[in-house]
């Protein structure tokens, strides 16, 4: 079994060469293999700052505190080497990345994170039918990596990655946000494919409860201003839905 653990963790975003702001102030949360975490909280109160600082996006300052992964702390790897530790970020905004074609953006990924290039044949097997499972066109492996994608297809291909790559945590920024209904499914049956086989732990960062309907999480987080103000099982996401954050604001 492995643990994500985030201890006393307080960051701040780098504004310029002289400014930054504190953003995180004192998150604690540990994750264990196969569990599904909800982290729920109004806009601006740092979920995507939490995702990205586990991450290791450059931005991003920890000021004091831990990110432990299987007891070993995170926040000095680079962000190739968290990936190769087994951290996965599924970006609220997908980026293009023009003149990189699909095909060789998710052969080179999956070789960086195993130290060696899979099998051709098993490899484009397991591409096409996870391809085939997300409903995305065969096609879209020669395109260049999110160039021209909707939102939906550019979400899709972050959760292709997600069940290719196996890793051992998954955060999930915001995936549901800008999603239609089927596409949701579609996404969320991804989510639960790559957590069942491969008894991943998930972080899934959402404002809403329609994605719950199909990620079911064990535990649910409300995190305001910067920190974890309450938590709980499912039933939390439900009164969330009914009363949204108002009773917490101020906190």
């Amino acid at each position: 079994m492995s643990t994500l653990e985030i201890k006393e963790l307080y960051v701040s975003v780098i504004l310029d060469d002289e400014n930054s702001k504190q953003i995180l102030k004192g998150v604690n949360l540990t994750i264990n293999s196969g569990e599904i975490h909800a982290i729920m909280g109004p806009n601006g109160s740092g979920k995507s700052t939490l995702a990205a600082t586990i991450a290791g996006h450059p931005k991003y300052r920890v000021d004091s505190g831990e990110i432990l992964l299987d007891g070993e702390d995170v926040t000095e790897m680079s962000v190739d080497e968290r990936a190769r530790a087994g951290l996965f970020l599924a970006m609220q905004y997908p980026v293009e990345i023009p003149g990189v074609t699909m095909s060789n953006f998710l052969r080179s990924a999956k070789t960086a994170v195993d130290g060696q290039a899979p099998a051709l044949r098993t490899w484009t097997k397991d591409v096409k039918e996870a391809m085939s499972k997300l409903k995305i066109d065969a096609d879209f492996i020669s395109r260049n990596v999110n160039e021209g994608f909707s939102g939906g297809e550019k979400k899709r291909h972050e959760i292709l990655q997600l069940e290719l790559l196996k890793p051992k945590f998954a955060v999930l920024d915001e995936t549901d946000s800008g999603l239609d209904v089927d596409a949701l499914k579609i996404v969320s049956e991804g989510v639960n494919r790559a957590h069942q086989d491969n008894d991943m732990g998930v972080m899934l960062i959402t404002h809403y409860t329609r994605i719950l309907r199909y990620i079911k999480p064990e535990f649910v987080h409300v995190f305001v201003d910067g920190h974890m103000v309450d938590q709980g099982g499912p039933e939390l996401a439900d009164r969330l839905e009914e009363e949204g954050y108002v009773s917490y604001l101020g906190k």
